[in-house]
Formats: C-alpha cells, structure tokens, sequence
C-alpha cells in the first residue's frame, strides 16, 4: 500500500493549518492511501550547524525529532509538508526541521512526490508555497499540484472550515497525489526510474 508522510509545521495540533491536513487525510484514506502526521511545529528543533557530521555517520549530529522523522521519509512514497504563515514565509521551525532532514539523510528522494500545504490569514502564502516547494525540486521529487494553489485561508481553525474553495483544494491535491504515486510506481515496474546524474560540482573557485 502506498503511504504518505505528512508534517504538520504549526504549533497549534488543531489549529489552521492541521485542517488542511486533516482534509487531505481522509481523501487519501478514501483513496487507500495509508498516511502518518508528525506534528513539527509544538517541537522544539535547532537549525543546521553546517559540520557536515551527517556524511561521516548517516544522519544528523543532532539527535531529535529529525533522525526519529528520517526513516519514515525513507519508507514513504509521498511528503506533504503544511506550514503557517509567519511575516510572508513558512514557519522558523519546520524550515529548520526541513534543512536538516533533506540535508543529513543520505537515501534517494529521486520520484517521491511532494507537495506544499500553507495557511493563512490573508498573504503571504503565495511566498511560503514557494520556499517549500524548494524542498522538492532540488530533490528529484515530482511536485504535486490542484486546481488552487495549495492554500486555505483563515485567522482559526473554524475560520478554514468555512473555505470551501480551500478544502476542495486539499482534496483534489490529494487525490492527484495519490494518482501519481501510482503512476511512478507502474512506470517504475514497466521502466526503471530515469537515470540520475552525479559529479559535476559547479562552484567557480577562480572567478571564471
């Protein structure tokens, strides 16, 4: 069965955020999908020290939420990552969580599928969405989209409940999440994965 990870970057569990989420997990339950929500934002997590540890021992220096996170990311065909937004831009402690996960993890994220979750009050989400699609397409990890951009809208939890548009949103997301997974997963029987290229290493050290 096909199993997406999903990451709750706000501090409020039942807050706006966690009803996008929520939204999502029951069309992928409709689906057959099997899903997991970590809630990331009520924890506390430390940002990168950049010491380059991860690639002498297989995982973060920093033992925490991450390295407990880390193998259900390795297991899972899809990540949604769902965040709040703070002065026009995800959530201080699930862009730290994030650096560190994608960064220590040596497994290959190349055909999970990805996708971005924000809420709102009114803006900001437009840059949000933005920063954390990052995540994905540095990573070799198909986007997946809706008939929106990702968002909901909403000062409460009660408040998102009320976006119709929203919710319908996070539900056709999920269900073309669940699509593609899929999708990769019968093209990866009939063809293999695409071939990934390693080596090049561009930093212009002279200037040139």
């Amino acid at each position: 069965m096909a199993k997406v990870l999903l990451l709750n970057g706000s501090s409020h569990p039942n807050g706006c955020t966690a009803t996008a989420l929520d939204e999502m997990i029951r069309t992928f339950e409709a689906e057959g999908v099997e899903t997991e929500l970590i809630q990331v934002g009520s924890r506390t997590v430390r940002g990168c020290a950049g010491c380059g540890g991860c690639a002498k021992i297989g995982r973060c220096v920093f033992e925490d939420l991450v390295n407990e996170a880390a193998p259900k990311f390795e297991e899972a065909d899809g990540l949604v990552i769902g965040s709040p937004v703070y002065y026009a831009s995800p959530n201080g402690t699930i862009l730290s969580f994030l650096d560190r996960l994608f960064y220590s993890t040596p497994f290959p994220k190349h055909m999970k599928v990805g996708a971005a979750v924000v809420s709102c009050r009114r803006g900001g989400n437009s840059a949000s969405f933005d920063a954390l699609n990052k995540y994905f397409t540095i990573s070799g990890m198909p986007v997946a989209s809706s008939t929106y951009w990702n968002s909901v809208h909403g000062f409460t939890a009660e408040d998102v409940k009320k976006d119709a548009e929203g919710l319908q949103t996070m539900r056709n997301l999920a269900r073309n999440m669940a699509f593609l997974i899929r999708a990769i997963a019968d093209a990866r029987e009939k063809y293999g994965l695409p071939v990934v290229e390693r080596g090049a290493f561009t930093s212009f050290p002279d200037g040139k």
